[in-house]
């Protein structure tokens, strides 16, 4: 079980900005209190957007998704993985954390390869068609309307290169996961004779990644799915308890009550280099979910805390020189692991240098928590607030708890700044003049503005 530290938040060397985070609680308990109860009310809607909350305990399709994985693990060596945003990027993160961290360059190991094509590059799927065997590859389509022009794009480009080699045998290296019941993408799979898996009607592509949208790919992996969604279990258990007790509540207030005292930027920084990819992902939930023109009433507020990740201790080299001595307008928030899966002592060397003798003996572990808790004290000394969360070790139980920490902090996040957290019009309005730039069927009266505006320029390569 994760373990959360909020000393950082209420220190005295804050001054009057410090949040007496005990007193507050108290202040916002009704609020938080109803703010979780009406988010698991909704939880079973299926005309809602909330289905995420209900996914550890609710698996959709994991006996499906289990057998898949078996049966096809053996078969192949590598996965593709065609999808943007909330469809690649929590699989991407789970993977990253959890499978052998150079398994790209091994060719024996546990799991299949797993390969991300989240943006539409020639010169990325070049590269890996020049390295990949269509005979050994598989393909995993992921898009719940079947419209993303960058995933079908991509998905255009591997479907010749699989039938090229293979012919129409090629259909049964395709996997689409797609909405149960509408979009293009489902009838055309079902035309194909691909497998198919579904995205829940409720669950948004931010919060999909404990759905089959990144069940598959981390299955694929040879990742324990079912221990990830336990963990995740355990964080809708805490954000259950009451306010005094409930580290999710905790942060999320602290956060808002950040954001409203003039520090709108949220920086998560992980001391493991094992969960880069979590703070994409992180970035994405938190831009896409809280920044909103306009909150529930219709009224204009253009609100939303700009998320930032950083890595220790890496950007203790870069970013932290400006998180200390630049402006106070961020909130840390620290992830640690108490025990690597790997130790590695620092060795002594001969003849001894007298300047490094400090650190032969110790575990390089060790340097690392020393690194975290240095810099959040530097921190606390230039006035700036963080907090402290604590992962026992990084497995699948504790990064599935993690990752519906961080999916219950943005929604009651966004319950406090009374907004929509489940819709983006900010990037449906980029979609459609995608679709009209690129002379899409329907899109033609937008095209038509988009000339008149001097936007369209006919560029063809």
């Amino acid at each position: 079980m994760l373990e959360t530290d909020f000393s950082n938040i209420a220190a005295s060397e804050l001054g009057f900005r410090r949040i007496d985070l005990s007193a507050e609680l108290a202040a916002w308990e009704q609020q938080l209190s109803g703010a979780v109860g009406e988010l698991y009310g909704q939880a079973a809607d299926e005309d809602g957007m909330l289905g995420w909350i209900r996914l550890p305990e609710q698996p959709v399709e994991l006996e499906e998704v289990e057998q898949l994985a078996g049966s096809l693990r053996s078969r192949f060596t590598d996965l593709v993985v065609l999808g943007i945003g909330g469809s690649s990027l929590g699989a991407l993160a789970v993977i990253s954390a959890l499978q052998h961290p150079y398994r790209q360059l091994q060719q024996d190991g546990d799991g299949l390869r797993v390969h991300f094509i989240d943006n539409v590059d020639a010169d990325q799927m070049n590269a890996l068609l020049e390295v990949l065997d269509p005979a050994t590859t598989l393909v995993n389509v992921i898009s719940k309307s079947g419209t993303t022009a960058e995933t079908m794009a991509a998905y255009l480009l591997m479907r010749n290169w699989l039938e090229q080699a293979l012919g129409s045998a090629y259909s049964a290296q395709v996997i689409a996961t797609t909405d149960p019941h509408s979009g293009i993408l489902r009838p055309l799979a079902q035309q194909q004779g691909y497998r198919l898996l579904s995205v829940p009607a409720n669950v948004g592509g931010r919060f999909s990644v404990l759905s089959p949208v990144g069940l598959l790919p981390i299955a694929l992996a040879g990742i324990d799915v079912r221990a990830l969604l336990s963990g995740a279990a355990r964080s809708n258990e805490t954000v259950s308890r009451p306010v005094h007790d409930n580290p999710i509540m905790q942060a999320a207030l602290s956060q808002y009550l950040s954001y409203r005292a003039g520090r709108n930027i949220s920086v998560l920084m992980p001391y493991s280099s094992r969960l880069d990819r979590l703070t994409d992902w992180f970035v994405q939930l938190w831009a896409e979910s809280l920044g909103k023109a306009r909150d529930r009433r219709g009224s204009l507020v253009n609100v939303g805390s700009t998320p930032l990740g950083a890595v220790g201790a890496t950007d203790q080299h870069s970013q932290v020189q400006l998180f200390n001595e630049g402006p106070d307008d961020k909130l840390v928030a620290f992830i640690r692991i108490a025990a690597p899966d790997r130790q590695l002592s620092i060795p002594a060397v001969t003849p001894p240098v007298s300047a490094l003798g400090y650190l032969e003996g110790r575990s390089v572990s060790e340097l690392l928590l020393a690194e975290q808790a240095a810099t959040a004290h530097a921190l606390l000394q230039h006035g700036k607030p963080s907090y402290t969360i604590t992962l026992p070790r990084l497995d699948a139980g504790t990064l599935g708890e993690l990752l519906q920490f961080l999916m219950w902090q943005t929604a009651v996040m966004g319950e406090l700044l009374n907004i929509n957290t489940y819709d983006q019009p900010g990037v449906e309005l980029g979609k459609e003049y995608t679709y009209a730039l690129m002379g899409r069927e329907g899109f033609e009266e937008v095209r038509g503005r988009l000339e008149g505006a001097g936007v369209l320029k006919e560029e063809r390569g």
